[in-house]
């Protein structure tokens, strides 16, 4: 049987996660498997990690996180918002890893045929705490908590004047051609943010939401017949399920957390179910 695999927020740069990618491997020599940002910070340790996984499996499917987009003073490359992204995009490229930017692929495997669609949306800050209702108040909570996304300093929008319009641009975008695919395939969904906001409300620090997503995709998994929905990011691995929809978060995230939780698992199965 050949399955449709995910995982998420390898984190290489720990050294624990870089040598847990020993363990990332297929079942079969037709597996596929997505994954769903947060593979490093640096473009070598990316691209280290990547190569390796397109060694292994049939076909491996990435959409970025958010610390892919960061620029560190520890990597060569000082691109900046779109420009880091194309970057990571012709790597991926190079590595015959498919992109957001690619045509979304058909599994035709067990439990298909789905179309996999990785998304790069990005958030708007519209995942506000309760008692808060512009974005201004919303990090003004952050701030005096001391809870507050490293994005704000190493996540640049350029040439986009905010994280917000360059959200708009990539849910616009996405969305046009979300509703030009074959209607009679489902999809698998693949995003690094939570679609909708239901799962940010088991963050210890609810204040940390605004920086998962945005209520623009709220309705996707039913508007895009979505058989599963993939996403990382938060850190807390389980699958929830929103009107019949599973939505599986997939990440392996620090060695703190994996550890706590008994250890690592290996990559989820999407498909078959």
């Amino acid at each position: 049987m050949n399955n449709l695999l995910a995982i998420s927020d390898l984190h290489v740069s720990h050294a624990e996660n870089r040598r847990l990618l020993d363990r990332v491997v297929p079942s079969s020599p037709c597996d596929w498997l997505i994954v769903a940002g947060d593979v490093a910070e640096r473009m070598s340790d990316i691209r280290w990690a990547l190569e390796r996984l397109s060694e292994r499996f049939a076909k491996v499917i990435w959409a970025p996180g958010n610390h892919e987009l960061w620029t560190t003073s520890g990597d060569p490359s000082a691109a900046r918002g779109e420009e880091r992204y194309r970057e990571l995009v012709k790597m991926c490229g190079e590595l015959d890893v498919l992109t957001p930017e690619d045509p979304y692929p058909i599994w035709e495997g067990s439990g298909g045929p789905v179309t996999v669609a990785p998304l790069f949306l990005l958030y708007d800050y519209s995942f506000r705490p309760d008692g808060t209702s512009t974005k201004e108040e919303a990090l003004a909570l952050a701030y005096e908590s001391g809870v507050v996304c490293t994005d704000e300093v190493l996540l640049h929008p350029d040439p986009y004047p905010s994280l917000e319009s360059w959200c708009e641009a990539r849910v616009t975008e996405t969305e046009r051609r979300l509703q030009e695919l074959d209607p009679r395939i489902p999809t698998v969904l693949v995003n690094h943010y939570p679609l909708v906001r239901e799962p940010t409300r088991v963050l210890r620090y609810p204040q940390f939401a605004q920086w998962c997503g945005t209520e623009r995709t709220a309705d996707w998994h039913r508007r895009f017949r979505a058989a599963a929905v993939v996403y990382g990011h938060l850190h807390i691995p389980r699958t929830t399920w929103h009107d019949g929809v599973p939505f599986m978060e997939v990440s392996v995230g620090y060695p703190r957390e994996w550890n706590r939780r008994g250890g690592y698992p290996g990559p989820a199965r999407v498909l078959p179910a």
